[in-house]
């Protein structure tokens, strides 16, 4: 999947830009809080139909403004061309449509114009909770398997019941065996799909981390969930009681989590800053070949800021496995230091871009 051109207006700090994009490199050079990142948001949000945080969607608006756009053209790896507008207008909500029809479900856009992103931010998913990972999880394999989203769907919905009845005090077990059975079918399928996720993306992280950092140490990720040892029906049984007193549901694959190690010792707990960064990039370089090959489209890739705190050799590299070969197809860099992307563009063949960017709008520079 290629982005030829992007039309935003109103997004963040950008006003009005357009912009066109070869099928290869693309960097954004500015000091911070120019917009480098926001043109990356903007392209999140057009592929994905949510910015890259949970942030509220009206916070995505620029200042002092009712409504913003972004228009995508895309190209599809069959070659096909592809239109997609996304909109948000205060008090109307989102708008997203796909060759000028709008979407009956949203849900459905997830996965059509595949997207990773590496950002600063990615440090939560080894330090932050385990609602970081879950989202990752959640949102990498939607995008590979709709199923999988509808299932996700469904099973939310169904928890949500089952609270409302736990903080409402009902004591009826037909009403919670009704609800629950819906849970049991739903969370079997999520279960199955982060597992298998897991089994099969765990070797290329290691692979990758091991290529980055160029150390013998060994990346590891490991999925834990109470279904892994027991079934759904046994364990929410056994939960009801304390559940009734808590007010909320306590156990299910919605308290599932990843666990990020490093040889023998957890990558969240002991974990230096340089390892965490190696560590983040390896896995979303490892999504990055997942999604490629079960998503039936090359993703887009996202570089923001992924410089900072990594020495010239784990920058050299990353820049080296994402420039060989066919795996990787449009990349997106931002940074900094103009003598830094002019090194990166050095040893890159094919057509590349070199964006300015200031306040909010963009130059395309020699």
């Amino acid at each position: 999947m290629v982005l030829d051109k992007i039309e935003i207006v109103n997004f963040k700090n950008i006003e009005s830009a357009t912009l066109e994009f070869p099928a290869s490199v693309n960097c954004m050079l500015g000091n911070n809080g120019m917009g480098k990142s926001n043109l990356l948001e903007a392209i999140h949000f057009l592929c994905l139909a949510r910015p890259m945080r949970s942030i509220p969607e009206l916070s995505l608006l620029r200042h002092g403004t009712e409504l913003m756009s972004v228009h995508g053209n895309f190209t599809s790896d069959a070659g096909t061309s592809e239109e997609v507008s996304i909109g948000i207008v205060k008090g109307k909500g989102k708008t997203l449509r796909r060759n000028g029809k709008e979407y009956d479900r949203m849900s459905r856009h997830i996965g059509a114009f595949p997207l990773v992103s590496v950002t600063p931010r990615d440090s939560d998913i080894v330090t932050g909770s385990g609602e970081e990972r879950r989202r990752l999880m959640d949102m990498v394999i939607s995008q590979a398997d709709p199923a999988y989203l509808s299932q996700l769907v469904r099973y939310n919905r169904a928890l949500e019941s089952r609270n409302r009845m736990l903080r409402a005090g009902v004591r009826d077990d037909i009403l919670f065996e009704s609800v629950e059975m819906q849970m049991n079918e739903s969370s079997a399928a999520v279960h199955a799909a982060r597992k298998e996720w897991t089994r099969m993306l765990a070797p290329e992280v290691t692979r990758y981390y091991s290529l980055i950092a160029n150390s013998s140490e060994k990346a590891s990720i490991q999925y834990r969930s109470v279904l892994n040892d027991a079934s759904f029906n046994d364990i929410i049984a056994q939960s009801r009681p304390k559940d009734i007193l808590l007010g909320y549901t306590s156990q299910g694959v919605h308290r599932d989590d990843l666990f990020t190690g490093l040889d023998s010792y957890s990558m969240r707990r002991l974990g230096s800053q340089g390892q965490v960064k190696t560590f983040t990039l390896a896995l979303r370089l490892a999504i990055y070949d997942y999604l490629r090959s079960h998503g039936g489209m090359t993703p887009i890739l996202l570089l923001d800021d992924i410089f900072d705190k990594l020495d010239s050799q784990r920058v050299g590299k990353i820049m080296e496995l994402v420039s060989r070969g066919d795996n990787f197809r449009q990349i997106f860099i931002t940074d900094t230091n103009r003598e830094h992307l002019d090194e990166i563009l050095s040893h890159l063949s094919g057509e590349r871009r070199l964006i300015g960017v200031k306040d909010g709008h963009f130059e395309v520079l020699r």
